[in-house]
């Protein structure tokens, strides 16, 4: 059964008291003007909750956002449209398991868990992508965060010119290794033995000049 019934119905309820909800439970349906918003999810046509806290309705441009908010400290958790840092931990042929270490300029206390799929690496061709020459284990790259229809894991999308990987060391240098140097969009060559490896190489940029990008797109 559904946390909010009815919207309608609850907005009023939760003036009076706080409705608390789990991980993974269902809260309401998904409509036009029923959005999920931070600390939720949608999946299947219902909204669920990733965190545990209170449930929260908040109305914005006609629209009603359902979002789930911690108790104690404020947690900040990765909405979709986020530029997001993360450190890939595994490649294969069809995705990049990786670790998110921070949403824009706001180092997070824990991680949380995110995938580049082969689709999402790149904007153009991407049915020549080849996982192994976009990123390798120990990359750092940026990324923007999908809408989210899984509760396990944060899909992410390096399809921009400024996202992909920012810090990278050889596979002969090791984590140890000096960080190598983007050369062109898909190689970056290690500075002491000038050995060159394929990546999907990001341009970096101000993050105040992404958010214009993406406004620009959506306009």
């Amino acid at each position: 059964m559904d946390i909010l019934t009815s919207l309608e119905a609850s907005n009023n309820a939760m003036n009076d008291e706080d409705v608390i909800c789990l991980p993974g439970q269902r809260i309401c349906l998904s409509e036009e003007t029923t959005v999920a918003g931070t600390g939720t999810y949608e999946r299947g046509g219902y909204i669920y909750a990733t965190l545990a806290g209170t449930v929260q309705v908040k109305e914005k441009d006609n629209c009603k956002y359902i979002e789930v908010k911690c108790a104690g400290s404020q947690t900040i958790v990765p909405v979709a449209g986020d530029v997001i840092t993360a450190r890939v931990l595994q490649v294969n042929q069809r995705f990049a398991r990786c670790s998110i270490i921070c949403i824009g300029d706001h180092i997070l206390e824990r991680t949380y868990r995110g995938i580049v799929r082969k689709e999402d690496v790149r904007a153009t061709e991407k049915d020549r992508v080849e996982m192994y020459k976009s990123f390798r284990p120990g990359d750092v790259i940026l990324a923007r965060v999908l809408p989210q229809t899984e509760l396990s894991c944060y899909q992410l999308s390096t399809a921009e010119n400024e996202l992909g990987v920012v810090v990278a060391t050889s596979s002969e240098s090791g984590a140890s290794g000096p960080p190598m140097v983007p050369v062109s969009w898909t190689e970056m060559q290690c500075p002491n033995t000038l050995v060159k490896e394929p990546r999907k190489v990001a341009k970096i940029v101000a993050e105040s000049t992404l958010k214009t990008v993406q406004q620009t797109d959506e306009s």
